[in-house]
């Protein structure tokens, strides 16, 4: 692994980010700054954790703390996407596949994290 472009959750992440901007953007106008914004930053801090704990990789404890970060903003990411479901019946389709993608992402994270934590060399 020679740069966090070869992490697969890396590049799931990145993905789901573009995804996820642009599908909030399709929120009414008020709501584009309001739960739109919280979605997009929740989304956007999945993948710049995991960037950041990479360059963090020699310190075995702080690439997992990013990872953690990286996997909690997963879940409020998912948080978010469900109020959204909720709330707009036009956009619960489109939510509940992201829905569906950051957990199938949320699964990945953990899975490197466990692998971190225990077979991880510094």
């Amino acid at each position: 692994m020679k740069s966090y472009k070869d992490l697969e959750i890396y590049n799931l992440s990145l993905d789901l980010f573009f995804q996820t901007h642009s599908f909030s953007l399709k929120m009414p106008n008020y709501e584009k700054f309001e739960l739109g914004s919280q979605l997009r930053r929740s989304s956007d801090s999945i993948n710049s954790n995991i960037v950041e704990g990479y360059g963090r990789k020699r310190y075995k404890q702080d690439f997992i703390k990013f990872l953690v970060y990286a996997h909690a903003s997963n879940l409020e990411t998912v948080n978010h996407l469900f109020k959204i479901s909720r709330l707009y019946q036009e956009l619960s389709e489109e939510a509940n596949q992201l829905i569906q993608s950051y957990d199938a992402l949320g699964i990945k994270i953990h899975n490197f994290l466990e692998y971190v934590e225990n077979n991880w060399r510094t």
